[in-house]
């Protein structure tokens, strides 16, 4: 698994909130994968010449559903229902550093799926650490592989598009940004 590049780690109580409101935390996961396919295929229909971006975000796509389908099977189990998708506010607030200019968007799209997968990782992470052991526990330690080895992907294609010196500069004022973002969002029994 990759190393993580967060310059700060979730804090304690987010861990306690998740565990204590775990229900809650299915539900929210669910709609985070869903998204997260949903993304994927913005990104490979607004890049369709990008040949290594397609399909890299198409086998994305069809990873994140699965994801998405296996969490159903645990909510299901517990015999919860899915609601209506809700706003994420670290993930909003992640998007709008989006810069416009077509010359950046792509990179900024990029970058900005890394830091939210590399957080993805961290939280899946302790999450699995949390668990009993457990066909969920062993889900979540596989799903911390798995957000880890997303983020290095759009690194990856961040190379591929981009300048070094470029992306080094704007994943460094990401990193900043996001550590700033995390410490300043209410905890929420949610995986952002």
């Amino acid at each position: 698994m990759p190393e993580s590049p967060l310059l700060c780690s979730s804090p304690d109580t987010w861990l306690t909130c998740v565990m204590d409101n775990f229900d809650q935390f299915l539900l929210d996961h669910a709609a985070a994968e869903k998204k997260a396919a949903g993304m994927a295929l913005s990104m490979l229909s607004h890049y369709p010449d990008r040949t290594r971006l397609v399909t890299a975000m198409s086998e994305l796509a069809v990873e994140e559903m699965v994801h998405f389908r296996e969490v159903i099977k645990h909510i299901q189990q517990r015999q919860l229902q899915l609601s209506a998708d809700k706003k994420d506010p670290y993930v909003n607030e992640i998007r709008s550093w989006i810069r416009s200019d077509s010359e950046v968007y792509l990179l900024d799209r990029l970058l900005t799926g890394a830091v939210i997968e590399a957080r993805g990782a961290e939280r899946f992470a302790l999450v699995s650490t949390a668990l009993p052991r457990s066909e969920l526990q062993r889900f979540y330690a596989s799903l911390a592989r798995s957000e880890a080895r997303h983020f290095a992907l759009f690194l990856d294609l961040a190379q591929e598009y981009f300048a070094e010196d470029i992306i080094d500069a704007r994943w460094q004022e990401l990193l900043i940004a996001e550590a700033r973002c995390l410490q300043t969002l209410p905890i929420r029994a949610a995986l952002h």
